[in-house]
């Protein structure tokens, strides 16, 4: 692998389980910010080691402006701030990368294995895919599959991390926390970027077509607001229907046109 992409986010960096540390302006915000950039730089050292070349990071939570740049590698480059494109927080990804690693990530809205479970936002109980109650992880490494680019590493809770191997056990993974009803069991903060390393190593030494995340032929999409409104006011988009008070359903064979869906009503 010469060539990867990290999606960084920050409720699944080791230790956090409540929605004020993720703030800036919060306390302990900072604090976090820099756990969650000493994540990143050991799976970007990971990666180095087993010789990759170029590595493009997009901060991916919140304002998109959390990670430290000057305590990054040098060798990197950081995308802050949003493109303002449907690939969200995959966006700068194309088909001319190697690999994806997942960094800092949860589990989605509808899974009880982080405090912090959400997917893209909180209106929503959850986002179904074919079924499957679809993380942002979800949403994400279908965007990665789309231009063949595997998925090689992800690191956040246990649960999430059960749901990735689920869905390919080749994909590596390091689980930093595990969920306990409103709060969460974390290892040490160094041991995280001990193993986040290690992980990312053998990540991209991984055969490319072990690690490609299932792409479907077609897509069916369910959302189930928190808010019998928002389902009204959304199902509006071309193509959706609501099913209920507080769902809508969208299906599509191109992954592009359920992003574009994603981007405008969840």
């Amino acid at each position: 692998m010469k060539k990867l992409f990290i999606s960084a986010d920050i409720e699944g960096t080791t230790g956090i389980p409540l929605w004020a540390e993720t703030e800036n302006g919060h306390p302990r915000y900072g604090y976090f910010a820099k756990q969650m950039t000493a994540e990143v730089s050991a799976a970007c050292e990971g990666a180095t080691a087993a010789g990759c070349e170029e590595v493009l990071i997009k901060d991916a939570h919140d304002s998109a402006c959390n990670l430290i740049p000057n305590e990054l590698p040098e060798y990197t480059r950081l995308f802050r701030g949003w493109g303002s494109d449907c690939l969200s927080m995959m966006a700068g990804l194309d088909e001319t990368f190697d690999g994806v690693f997942f960094t800092g990530y949860h589990s989605g809205a509808g899974m009880d294995t982080n405090p912090l479970s959400h997917t893209m936002n909180q209106r929503n109980n959850y986002l179904k895919i074919n079924g499957i109650i679809a993380p942002e992880l979800m949403v994400n490494s279908l965007s990665a599959a789309y231009f063949g680019v595997p998925v090689r590493l992800v690191t956040g809770d246990k649960g999430l991390c059960d749901w990735m191997h689920e869905m390919n056990p080749n994909i590596e993974t390091v689980a930093v926390s595990e969920g306990v009803g409103r709060g969460s069991i974390s290892i040490h903060p160094d041991r995280a970027c001990k193993l986040i390393r290690e992980a990312a190593e053998r990540a991209a030494l991984k055969p490319a077509k072990d690690c490609m995340f299932p792409m479907p032929d077609h897509f069916t999409v369910e959302i189930c607001f928190k808010e019998h409104f928002r389902a009204k006011n959304q199902a509006m988009y071309p193509g959706c229907k609501q099913t209920s008070p507080t769902t809508l359903v969208y299906e599509a064979d191109d992954w592009m046109e359920v992003l574009r869906m994603i981007d405008f009503v969840l």
